[in-house]
């Protein structure tokens, strides 16, 4: 726990919509591919439900697109991959 916050945290829907959607189908995509499949159900056997492992799959995905921008660098998946 951080902060005042204690407990179960709740998905909000906060910030731009079509953004979050986007994000989403994003993840649902990644989450079918064998770079990202390993941390999607990585996530999943943790007790998330389905759309909180996207949601988490989601943010990943836009972390590594932002330093992968800011670094000018290509991808590699051989740093992401999850072993399971």
């Amino acid at each position: 726990d951080s902060g005042n916050k204690t407990g179960q945290r709740r998905l909000s829907k906060r910030g731009w919509p079509e953004i979050r959607r986007l994000l989403y189908a994003a993840a649902m995509s990644a989450a079918r591919t064998k770079t990202w499949n390993g941390f999607y159900h990585a996530q999943r056997e943790k007790g998330l439900s389905t759309t909180a492992a996207l949601i988490v799959l989601a943010r990943k995905l836009l972390r590594v697109a932002f330093s992968l921008f800011k670094q000018k660098s290509n991808f590699d998946a051989s740093i992401v991959a999850v072993k399971t």
